[in-house]
């Protein structure tokens, strides 16, 4: 079974930067209709001028819109319905990351990460997913992260809201067999350009794990219209996520805690310094909101 991406209408959020990007443009010459969703209006209708000349006779709607604010994501799918437009394929490629302890995080940072990753892609799916079972065809492609199967100090909001997605994709995709919805989840690595950033400092996996997200995209729809469950893209990246899972829970524990003791160093020299600026200068701490 294959997903409806062949003259179909897909909607993909976060299309107008990283792997949604690179999906609407690989799927440029075969969808009839394309809406794209995100938060720039401006970078929605650069991107729609060059799908155009890529294949003039693709329909192009944009959807601006700020899937962080759940009301917009409703306003969203009111303008599909206003405009009498079935979306046969949904690509949940939108995400929020941030890097950083816990104790250290804005709540306004957390809470709009789990909006982003958790609430919009929940809701989306569930308006999305009745009229495609009344079809008896469809198709949902969730761009998650390999993150949500790992111990990630650092990034423990991130790795839950992530976690959180990949326990539900799963269980539903099982609710969904034989309905004609085909499932799949992504769960790349680093991706240039996608992974979730704090300074603007590269952390974590070597540039041995880092792919495009050009190849993340293409291995992604490869793996959608074979229908399978769970694509890992990068072959680095795929060897470590089947071994990781294998070793016993303690040595990915002590793995995930030389990662922790650096974290919590740098995070007292940091503070150190802090304390050493005048009292003016306090307010830049990050701090709970």
């Amino acid at each position: 079974m294959r997903p409806p991406l062949d003259s179909g209408t897909v909607l993909i959020t976060g299309a107008c930067s990283g792997i949604g990007r690179e999906i609407a443009r690989q799927l440029a010459h075969r969808a009839r209709t394309l809406v794209l969703v995100a938060h720039s209006a401006e970078r929605l209708a650069g991107l729609r001028a060059e799908l155009e000349v890529l294949n003039p006779t693709l329909g192009v709607m944009l959807l601006p819109c700020d899937v962080s604010r759940p009301g917009e994501v409703g306003d969203m799918l009111a303008e599909l319905s206003r405009h009498f437009i079935s979306v046969d394929v949904l690509v949940n490629a939108a995400g929020a990351g941030e890097r950083g302890l816990f104790a250290r995080q804005r709540w306004g940072s957390i809470e709009r990460m789990l909006l982003v990753n958790v609430v919009a892609p929940l809701l989306l799916v569930r308006r999305l997913l009745g009229p495609m079972l009344a079809r008896g065809r469809g198709g949902i492609l969730h761009i998650g992260a390999g993150a949500g199967q790992l111990f990630l100090p650092g990034a423990a909001t991130y790795a839950a809201s992530r976690r959180c997605l990949d326990g539900f994709i799963e269980s539903l995709r099982l609710e969904l067999e034989g309905t004609g919805i085909v499932l799949t989840q992504v769960a790349p690595g680093p991706v240039d350009g996608s992974e979730p950033q704090d300074d603007g400092e590269r952390q974590g996996p070597q540039p041995l794990f880092h792919i495009s997200a050009e190849r993340c995209a293409r291995e992604a729809l490869a793996g959608f219209e074979r229908g399978a469950a769970l694509v890992y893209p990068g072959r680095a990246h795929r060897w470590v996520m089947t071994v990781l899972p294998r070793l016993p829970r303690a040595v990915r524990r002590a793995l995930g805690r030389r990662v922790a003791r650096d974290l919590q160093e740098r995070s007292g020299a940091e503070a150190a310094l802090m304390a050493e600026k005048p009292l003016g200068l306090v307010e830049d701490i990050p701090s709970l909101a």
